[in-house]
């Protein structure tokens, strides 16, 4: 069961593996010769979250998955709900092991995304009274005007070096997603001193960022004693919001 800030129940969270069994560790065996190093089958973890009260008649349930199916607005608010839950287990377990390889998810690297709804133990299982698959072309992950493959073979050549503030961005973005605001407002002070570091003077992004400075210091200094109020909040988001937009605009220069 995962509850919010107020202990209130906001979602079941239902963990399964499924398909190929677990490899063991190689820990203490000597391996084997191999001539074919052919695909080795891996297990698929299934992720479902049930909202914790139930609808009150299967027509009401009815009427929740066409809308589902009819209009994106709905549809993308449960599944952004779906992968935070998920991404808050992922960051205790994270913490809990002590193990930073442990990656946050989203809905567009998800191999299915099912909605549906039926009896509590049976969806838990899989089995639905009634469900709808996404089609895989709704998963895809909105192209831009940026080449990243070609940026990715310029970095992996060393043609071109990523700025450490690329990084640090990324990382405040995917706090921000998951709901962290602390952990957002930490990072983003750090991203934002770096990325003006790495700014010609003349840049017209270097303006707007330095306006950034008090507001996210603000917001960082106050994540280091507790929750950040809404308009922290805001202004954290805002600059994380510019500093995306000036990476942006320094790959598409580039």
């Amino acid at each position: 069961m995962v509850r919010d800030r107020h202990e209130e129940l906001e979602a079941i969270l239902v963990l399964g593996t499924l398909g190929a069994p677990r490899r063991a560790g190689l820990r203490g065996r000597r391996g084997k010769r191999v001539e074919d190093a052919g695909a080795e089958p891996v297990p698929t973890t299934r992720a479902t979250v049930i909202r914790p009260h139930p609808f009150n008649s299967s027509e009401e349930a009815e009427r929740w998955l066409a809308r589902q199916r009819k209009q994106a607005d709905p549809r993308e608010e449960e599944l952004d709900h779906a992968a935070a839950i998920l991404n808050r287990a992922l960051h205790a377990h994270r913490v809990a092991s002590a193990d930073p390889a442990v990656p946050d998810v989203s809905p567009a690297r998800a191999l299915v995304i099912r909605l549906g709804f039926g009896d509590g133990e049976a969806v838990a299982e899989g089995r639905y009274a009634a469900a709808w698959e996404l089609p895989r072309e709704r998963l895809r992950t909105r192209r831009s005007m940026e080449a990243p493959e070609q940026r990715f073979a310029e970095l992996l050549t060393r043609r071109e070096e990523a700025l450490p503030a690329e990084d640090l961005v990324l990382r405040a973005r995917a706090d921000l997603d998951a709901g962290r605001e602390r952990e957002a407002a930490l990072q983003a002070r750090v991203a934002l001193e770096s990325l003006l570091t790495s700014l010609p003077a003349q840049s017209p992004d270097r303006e707007p960022l330095e306006e950034q400075r008090e507001p996210v210091a603000q917001a960082a200094n106050a994540a280091l004693s507790g929750e950040l109020d809404g308009e922290l909040a805001e202004a954290m988001h805002g600059a994380v919001q510019r500093m995306e937009a000036a990476l942006r605009r320094r790959r598409l220069g580039a």
